[in-house]
C-alpha cells in the first residue's frame, strides 16, 4: 500500500492485527495499550494481542469505577472506554529530569540534557525513543492534540515533548460503547474519528475483525504488511453503527455557546462555593485529565556534593503551593482552586491556545473521590444566564 493510497479501507483479522504489532516491534517501537491491571484499565507496554484486555467492559459514574466480563463470545479487545491513565504520561512524562551537573576533576561542573528520549537516568527515569499507541479514543486524539499546541506550538515549544511527539504512531479505535461519564459529542470531539492517526481500527466483536483504514504514509506501509481484504460497504454500514450507537449512549452534555464569557463573568456565582464545599482538593481530576499540563520544577543534589541536577514534575492547581507567593498561596480556599481549574478549562485556555482543555472524556467525573461532575457544574452557568 503506497502513501497515495490514505484513506483506503481494508478489513484484517486477529492474526492480522498481531502481525502489525510484530511489524512495529521489527521497526523498533515500542508498543503500548491498554490492560487489565489491577482492577483498571492502564496502559502499558505489551508483546502481543493476548496483552489487551479482552473479554472485559467498564462500568462508570461519578465518583465509582469498576470492570466487568462482557457478554461477548469470545468478547471484544476494546470492550472498555478509556482508563485513569491518558497518552500524555508518555509524551509529557509525569518526571523528567532537565538537566544534569556533573564536578569535574578540575573542581568544575559540566552541565548535561538526558535528552529527549531513548535514556536512563539516576533518577529511573526511563524513555523509549519510539513508541506506538494501540487504542486511542477519538477524545484522546483531541488531547494529544490540544497538547500539540501547548507544547510545540506555542511561544515556548517544549524540544523532548516534540522529539517524543515526532516519533509515536498512533493507532485510534473507533469507540462502539459509551461510558456513563462520557460527553465527548457534546465538546464535538467524538465519539467519531476523522482524522490525527496514521491507522484507525474499527472492531467488529461478531467477526473478530477490524475495518482498518491509513491515515498516514507510515501507517498505509503497516498495513501492507498484513493480510487483508478490501472493506465493502456493509463493512462500513457496520463501522458507522457502532460509532452511532456510542454517540447515542451519552447523556452528559455542555453548552459550549458562550461558556467562556458565562464563566469568566461570574466569578462571585455562589456556585463555587457549593462545589468548594464538596471538594477534597485532593488533584485527581488534573492527574488523570487528558491535557492538564502544569508542572512543577526542583533542584537536588547528592550528599558529596558532587552531582546536581533539576527535576520537572506534573503539579496540579489544586495544591496550596502551585499559587504561592511571597506572603502566601493566592488560592487559600477550595472554592478558589476549582473555580482556577475549571474556567482555566474551559473558558482562559481559549485565550490562551484558541480552543478548550476539555475533551469530554469523563475521567475527572469518574476519578473524583466526592463525584463533582463538570457537566452539573458547568449546567449551573448556564442556566444563571438563561433565566
Amino acid at each position: 500500500m503506497s502513501s497515495d493510497q490514505i484513506g483506503q479501507t481494508s478489513v484484517i483479522d486477529g492474526a492480522a492485527l498481531q502481525g502489525l504489532l510484530d511489524a512495529l516491534a521489527a521497526q523498533g517501537y515500542t508498543v503500548i495499550a491498554p490492560v487489565a491491571r489491577d482492577g483498571a484499565i492502564g496502559l502499558e507496554p505489551i508483546s502481543g494481542i493476548g496483552d489487551l484486555p479482552r473479554g472485559w467492559t467498564d462500568v462508570q459514574a461519578p465518583g465509582r469505577y469498576r470492570l466487568e466480563r462482557d457478554h461477548c463470545d469470545p468478547g471484544t479487545y476494546f470492550g472498555t472506554t478509556v482508563g485513569p491513565q491518558s497518552w500524555k504520561r508518555f509524551l509529557h512524562p509525569p518526571r523528567q529530569v532537565l538537566w544534569t551537573a556533573r564536578r569535574q576533576d578540575d573542581g568544575d561542573f559540566v552541565v548535561s540534557s538526558p535528552g529527549a528520549a531513548g535514556t536512563t537516568d539516576r533518577h529511573g527515569d526511563t524513555e523509549s525513543s519510539r513508541q506506538a499507541f494501540l487504542g486511542v479514543r477519538a477524545c484522546e486524539l483531541h488531547a494529544i492534540a490540544i497538547q500539540d499546541r501547548v507544547f510545540e506550538d506555542g511561544p515556548f515549544p517544549d524540544v523532548g515533548y516534540a522529539a517524543r511527539r515526532a516519533t509515536t504512531f498512533l493507532i485510534a479505535v473507533q469507540c462502539g460503547q459509551a461510558a456513563e461519564t462520557c460527553f465527548c459529542a457534546a465538546m464535538k470531539t467524538g465519539p467519531a474519528i476523522a482524522s490525527g492517526f496514521d491507522l484507525l481500527l474499527t472492531e467488529f466483536p461478531a467477526r473478530s475483525e477490524f475495518l482498518a483504514e491509513a491515515g498516514s504514509a507510515r501507517g498505509a506501509a503497516l498495513l501492507a504488511k498484513v493480510a487483508r481484504r478490501p472493506a465493502t460497504e456493509d463493512d462500513h454500514a457496520t463501522a458507522r453503527a457502532a460509532v452511532a450507537r456510542a454517540a447515542a449512549m451519552q447523556t452528559r452534555t455542555i453548552d459550549t455557546t458562550r461558556i467562556r464569557e458565562r464563566l469568566q463573568d461570574q466569578p462571585q456565582h455562589p456556585q463555587w462555593e457549593s462545589v468548594g464545599d464538596r471538594c477534597l482538593t485532593c488533584g485527581n481530576c488534573t492527574m488523570v485529565c487528558p491535557t492538564c499540563f502544569c508542572t512543577a520544577v526542583s533542584d537536588g543534589s547528592d550528599l558529596s556534593g558532587e552531582t546536581a541536577w533539576r527535576v520537572r514534575e506534573w503539579d496540579s492547581c489544586f495544591t496550596l503551593s502551585f499559587s504561592h507567593l511571597h506572603g502566601g498561596s493566592v488560592r487559600r480556599t477550595n472554592a478558589a482552586r476549582y473555580r482556577q481549574w475549571m474556567t482555566h478549562k474551559l473558558a482562559n485556555w481559549v485565550d490562551q491556545f484558541g480552543t478548550g482543555g476539555c475533551v469530554g472524556c469523563g475521567r475527572c467525573i469518574t476519578w473524583c473521590p466526592v463525584g463533582i461532575d463538570i457537566t452539573e457544574v458547568a449546567g449551573v452557568f448556564t442556566a444563571a444566564e438563561d433565566a
